[in-house]
Order: structure tokens, then sequence, then C-alpha cells
């Protein structure tokens, strides 16, 4: 089980450079874990390549129905109060974005803490690092 940062996860739902990679290490291991507030950010990233041309009208929607899929078979960590602690305490600690703060801040609530021999999954080097230094074992797919 590992937890999936949003930049991870939109590569699974509209073909980027890093597709197969993000597919293939959902394959070895299908139990995502993520933020309750995901969906929306990989929903932001959708909306945002259909603005900039990047999708059709006819791949945006194809795109938000996969992202409808996958989002119904993760778990959502909702314990908002300990993310928003954990996130506060990550942000005087690295630098991060607070969107970041609070996916990092999620994996450690999903894992009460406890993250050594738990992957975090993201495209991000600046989130990686501050995960890896929290002690998740960093995994960018290649």
């Amino acid at each position: 089980m590992r937890f999936w940062d949003s930049s991870a996860l939109v590569p699974l739902v509209v073909e980027q450079p890093s597709s197969a990679a993000c597919r293939s290490l959902l394959r070895s291991d299908a139990r995502v874990v993520a933020w309750a507030f995901t969906e929306s950010e990989v929903l932001g990233a959708l909306c945002r390549l259909g603005r900039e041309g990047f999708l059709t009208a006819d791949g945006l929607a194809a795109a938000m129905g996969r992202l409808d899929r996958h989002g119904t078979r993760w778990t959502k960590v909702t314990a908002y109060d300990d993310v928003r602690e954990e996130a506060a305490r990550l942000l005087r600690a690295y630098p991060l974005t607070s969107v970041d703060a609070l996916q990092l801040g999620a994996a450690l609530v999903a894992f009460d803490g406890r993250p050594r021999l738990r992957g975090f999954v993201a495209l991000d080097g600046r989130l990686l690092g501050a995960a890896a230094a929290e002690g998740f074992e960093a995994v960018r797919p290649r």
C-alpha cells in the first residue's frame, strides 16, 4: 500500500510521458491511499489541460470518467484536523507549497506517523525529498 500524490495520479487518467511507469507501479500494488482532496487536485489539472488546448472536450470528458472510476477505489484520508496540523509542521520544516504539505501530512496521518517501509508516490522532486526526510520510501515512477 502506497500513498499517491496527485502528480502521480494525473498520468493514470490522461496520457503523459510518465503514464506507462505510473500504470506499471499501480499494477504492482493497486491499493492507493490518497488525501481526500486529491480528486479535486487531479480534476483541476485536467481542466487546466483542457483550457490550454492539450485535451479536446471529448478527451477531457474521457479523462474525467477515468478519474471517477479510479477515485472510487482509493482509500481516502479524511482526518482534516490531523492533516492540517501535520501540514503546518511540514511547512515550517521544508520548502513545500501548502498543497504539497497537505499531501505529505495526509500520508503521515494515513500511516499513523510511521512512514518507515511505506511508499510515497509523486513526480515532484521537492515533495519526494521531504517525504524521504520524513521516513517514506520516495517513489518516482520512471
